[in-house]
C-alpha cells in the first residue's frame, strides 16, 4: 500500500516510515526544517518527501493511509486534506502498533529518562544472543547502524514514551502499545506543556500499569523516586532493580568506573554477586544495563549469555556520544536536557575523565526547558562541570495546553546563578559567537559535551573546525 507520513522527519515517524518502506510498502511523506541525521536517513532508504505541508501532497496521490505524527497541529492543511477528504489517517503509536508490534511479544520501555538508551541496549543484547529481534528506538543504534529492524523472533522492542498522541488524540503514546513485558526506568515531572504537575504524571503511569495483562511482567526502578507509588495496584509481577545495595530484588554494587565504561556487581539475595561490565559511563547507565539483562533474563536468555553480549553494545547516536577531536579537545554530544538528565550525565563523565576540565554546553530548546520550571533546579545540574556556557533562546512561542506561559526560562540567570557557586558560567547568544567562546578558551585535553534535544545549528561540526583552524 501507499503510506504517507505528515512530519516524517520526526525520529520515530522516520523511523517507522523505514520499517514500512523494508516491509515493501510505498512511502512518501512531508515535513519542515529536514535536517540530519533524518533527512540522510530517509534519502538512504530510497523515501521521497516534500518540503513544507500543502493539501495536495495527499489529495493529488490519495495514499491508501496516513500516519500523522504528534508535531502536527489541527490547522496543518496537509493533515486537514487527509481528514476531510476520508482517507484512512492514524496517529504514529497507532499505525506502529497495528503495522509492526501486533503479533509480536510487545517489550515496552517508559519513564522520564533512559527510554532510548534501555531500549537500545534490549534490542542489541536479543540480537547479540540470537533472538533476532525486532525494534524501534528513538535514536541511532551503533550496533545496526539504524533505528529500527524488522526481525522474525518473538520480541519487538520499543520506547514507551508518555507524551500525548495526536492532535486528535491525547491519550499518552505508551498506552497503545498494549506492553506485555514493560520496564519503568523512571518517573519525574516533565513535559510541561502537557501535564500540569507530578502528579498529572504519575497518573499517566498508573493508567498504563493498572493496564497490564495478568500474566505480564514490570521491570521497575523500585529505588528510583516516585517510581513504587505508580506500582501500587500492578496486576502483574513486578521485578525490581536499584543501583544500591538491598534497595530491590536485584542489585547493582560496586561500580568501578573506567575510561571504557563502568563496571559493577550483579547481586540478588539468593544468589551470589556476578561482575558485569556495562561499556558506558554513569550510575544512570549501569541502572539501564541492569534492566536490560533481567528483560532479557525474563525472556528465557540466562545472565550468562547478557552479561558477555552488554560489552558488545557500541551506543546510541547523540548518547555521550564523541563527535570528533582536535586541538586536544575532545567534542562530544548529548540529548540530556531535564536536570536530572544534565547531572547524571556530568557525573557520568567526571567519574570516567578525572583531571580533564570538562565545558558545558546547554541549549534549552524544549517546551519544558524553555520555561521556569526548573530554572532553579539547573544550577544544581550543572555541578559537574567546570565551566558552563548557556545559549540564550528567543522568547519564541511555545505549544502549550496548560496555558500561556507568563514566565520564560532565563539563560543569563542561570550563569548568574552558577557565577554565584563559583562556576566559571555565561550566557551567549549564537551558535557562532558560542563556537567563538569555545574556541578562544580551549585548552588541551578540554572534553566540551553539548546538551541538546535539537541540531543546535551543527554546533559540532563549526567547534572541530574551528578548532582545527587554531591549531
Amino acid at each position: 500500500m501507499h503510506v504517507h507520513f505528515i512530519a516524517i522527519a520526526g525520529t520515530g515517524m522516520g523511523s517507522l516510515a523505514g520499517l514500512l518502506k523494508t516491509q515493501g510498502h510505498e512511502v512518501t511523506g512531508s515535513d519542515e526544517a529536514v535536517y540530519p541525521p533524518m533527512s540522510t536517513a530517509l534519502e538512504r532508504w530510497g523515501i521521497p518527501f516534500f518540503e513544507g505541508f500543502r493539501a495536495d501532497h495527499v489529495e493529488s496521490h490519495r495514499p491508501d493511509l496516513v500516519v500523522i505524527g504528534n508535531a502536527v497541529r489541527p490547522e496543518n492543511p496537509e493533515a486537514r486534506a487527509a481528514l476531510d477528504g476520508g482517507l484512512r489517517c492514524l496517529s504514529f503509536p497507532d499505525a506502529l502498533y497495528e503495522y509492526a508490534v501486533a503479533g509480536r511479544h510487545s517489550v515496552v520501555v517508559s519513564g522520564t529518562h533512559g527510554k532510548t538508551t534501555t531500549s537500545a541496549l534490549i534490542a542489541t543484547l536479543l540480537h547479540e544472543t540470537g533472538q533476532d529481534p525486532s525494534f524501534l528506538v528513538g535514536g541511532i543504534l551503533a550496533n545496526f547502524d539504524g533505528s529500527y529492524r524488522e526481525g522474525g523472533g518473538a520480541a519487538f522492542v520499543v520506547e514507551g514514551d508518555e507524551y500525548d498522541t495526536a492532535f486528535f488524540d491525547k491519550t499518552p503514546k505508551f498506552l497503545h502499545y498494549h506492553p506485555q513485558t514493560l520496564v519503568l526506568t523512571s518517573v519525574e515531572f516533565d513535559h510541561a506543556d502537557i501535564y500540569r504537575d507530578l502528579e498529572h504524571v504519575k497518573s499517566a503511569f498508573r493508567t498504563l500499569i493498572e493496564q497490564m495483562p495478568s500474566d505480564g511482567l514490570i521491570v521497575a526502578a523500585t529505588a528510583e523516586p516516585n517510581v513504587a507509588d505508580v506500582l501500587t495496584d500492578a496486576p502483574c509481577r513486578v521485578v525490581g532493580y536499584a543501583v544500591e545495595p538491598g534497595a530491590a530484588d536485584w542489585c547493582a554494587t560496586g561500580l568501578e568506573p573506567g575510561a571504557g565504561g563502568t563496571a559493577f556487581s550483579l547481586s540478588r539475595e539468593s544468589a551470589g554477586p556476578l561482575r558485569v561490565f556495562t561499556p558506558m559511563s554513569g550510575r544512570h547507565n549501569v541502572g539501564n544495563s541492569l534492566a536490560a539483562l533481567l528483560v532479557l533474563r525474563e525472556l528465557g536468555v540466562p545472565l550468562e549469555e547478557g552479561v558477555p553480549a552488554l560489552e558488545r553494545f557500541r551506543g546510541v547516536k547523540r548518547r555521550m556520544e564523541v563527535r570528533g577531536e582536535a586541538a586536544g579537545v575532545t567534542v562530544m554530544d548529548d540529548f540530556a536536557h531535564h536536570p536530572t538528565a544534565v547531572r547524571e550525565t556530568l557525573a557520568g563523565l567526571r567519574a570516567t575523565h578525572p583531571g580533564r576540565r570538562i565545558v558545558a554546553v546547554f541549549e534549552p530548546r524544549s517546551n519544558t526547558t524553555r520555561r521556569t520550571v526548573f530554572q532553579r533546579d539547573y544550577a544544581r545540574a550543572f555541578s559537574g562541570a567546570d565551566r558552563v556556557i548557556v545559549s540564550v533562546v528567543p522568547e519564541a512561542p511555545i505549544y502549550s495546553a496548560t496555558g500561556e506561559v507568563t514566565e520564560w526560562f532565563s539563560a543569563g540567570q542561570l550563569a548568574e546563578d552558577l557565577a554565584a557557586e563559583g562556576k566559571d558560567a555565561i550566557a551567549i547568544d549564537g551558535v557562532e559567537a558560542i563556537v567563538e567562546s569555545l574556541v578562544a578558551d580551549a585548552r588541551e585535553g578540554d572534553l566540551v559535551i553539548t546538551l541538546s534535544n535539537g541540531s543546535f545549528g551543527g554546533i559540532w561540526d563549526l567547534l572541530l573546525a574551528g578548532l582545527e583552524a587554531r591549531g
